[in-house]
């Protein structure tokens, strides 16, 4: 950077080009848009004028639904590359054009509206399909069987209004999941409701087909309400938890305590989401992810997989020099263990070289419930919580506890590393 170089605060350099500072920040762990300059005291980030036209394209690539790592080919890599991602992303965008019309279409055909006011004490408003994927992406993190039998309010899901904001929480010990919504409308508050993990995915069931949803918690009752015009779902404190005599759940663990309490993530990888949900998918026990931990030659053959130009997984064979090259030409995540061959990944990375386990019990789920091509690991140590990001939804989170490496095909408790 030229030293007379105009710095411009992170606030206004986001306005200049269009993204928002939380979008700069995620550049800047993945190593996409580097600030210029970061005080060393109090970690403000600085941009040069100069990078401007960096971050537009970038902005641009995004909009146009480029996983990062496909993203860093077109900013970084040679010209050849960098159209083929294109044209194979081209391809793939014109493949879901009709399927994601014919959902917009149904969602305007929909009807909304007004509910009464009285009695209430909280209330905010959520589009229907938004309310739907929250729950669909949290409810999973609840727990099941003897862990629910032991700790009934561990198989509920906490729906919150604080703040302005409609969050909800779910964690079965293992897994902590965490989506924040901003209501197009709130008032009062603030308010906390746990409903059984069930009964939030029937509601989600109903909410997915309304345009709008009204969650209301009125000031007498213990439940909660969801309206959507004349037609309404009542849910007390608790509801399908098979409790009996009135029987409160119980506390749930307070979450912010545990989000707090996170470690800075040493190591930072961005990987394809579905490629490695794939890769992890039908291991028989625990599964090893390496990323420049001792791992073997990433030219090797032997029946393991590349990515191709589009992030999708091929096979790599000794003939497939291209696909080597290319996979030498960056960082690989290596998935192993559990029963299936070996299986390489081009990632984004920073921080030194790792290998951790998982449960794919409970890293697939946590793969499954994301949005958006990518995922973002954040590992501080192979024995502690793993936060797992969103790429394209910052307001998601979930946190998984990884296994201790060996601990053989049917993770136990007392094979987590959670102490």
């Amino acid at each position: 950077m030229d030293d007379t170089e105009q710095l411009l605060t992170i606030g206004v350099f986001a306005r200049r080009v269009g993204l928002t500072s939380s979008a700069l920040r995620f550049y800047d762990d993945c190593g996409l848009l580097r600030p210029a300059r970061v005080d060393a005291v109090t970690g403000y980030r600085r941009y040069g004028a100069g990078q401007a036209p960096r971050a537009v394209k970038l902005r641009q690539l995004r909009a146009a639904g480029l996983p990062l790592v496909d993203a860093a080919v077109v900013l970084d890599g040679a010209e050849d590359a960098a159209r083929d991602v294109l044209r194979a992303h081209l391809e793939r965008t014109r493949r879901t054009a009709d399927e994601a019309r014919a959902v917009v279409e149904g969602l305007l055909r929909e009807a909304s509206g007004a509910p009464e006011h009285r009695g209430i004490r909280a209330r905010a408003r959520i589009g229907g399909a938004e309310l739907a994927s929250a729950v669909r992406q949290v409810a999973p993190a609840a727990a099941t069987g003897a862990a629910r039998e032991e700790f009934p309010v561990l198989g509920c899901v906490l729906l919150e209004l604080v703040d302005g904001e409609v969050r909800w929480v779910a964690t079965d010990r293992y897994r902590l999941a965490v989506r924040v919504l901003r209501p197009d409308g709130f008032e009062g508050g603030p308010r906390r409701v746990l409903i059984a993990a069930n009964t939030a995915r029937s509601l989600a069931e109903w909410a997915v087909r309304q345009v709008t949803v009204d969650i209301e918690c009125a000031a007498e009752a213990a439940g909660v309400r969801l309206r959507s015009g004349a037609d309404r779902r009542e849910v007390p404190e608790g509801a399908g938890q098979g409790r009996s005599g009135g029987e409160e759940p119980g506390v749930f663990p307070d979450y912010r305590l545990m989000l707090e309490g996170l470690e800075t993530g040493r190591h930072r990888v961005i990987v394809d989401r579905v490629g490695l949900r794939d890769a992890v998918t039908g291991r028989a026990g625990p599964v090893s992810l390496s990323v420049g931990a001792g791992q073997g030659d990433a030219a090797d053959s032997g029946g393991s997989s590349v990515p191709d130009s589009g992030g999708s997984m091929v096979p790599e064979t000794a003939g497939d020099a291209g696909d080597a090259g290319d996979l030498a030409a960056g960082p690989v995540l290596e998935v192993t263990g559990g029963g299936r061959e070996p299986v390489r990944m081009r990632v984004v990375r920073t921080g030194p070289g790792l290998r951790i386990a998982f449960d794919p019990a409970v890293l697939v789920p946590a793969l499954e419930a994301g949005v958006g091509p990518d995922v973002l690991l954040e590992i501080a140590a192979p024995d502690r919580p793993v936060l797992v990001r969103s790429a394209d939804q910052g307001s998601f989170t979930t946190l998984v506890m990884p296994v201790r490496e060996g601990a053989g095909a049917d993770v136990s408790d007392a094979g987590r590393t959670d102490g």
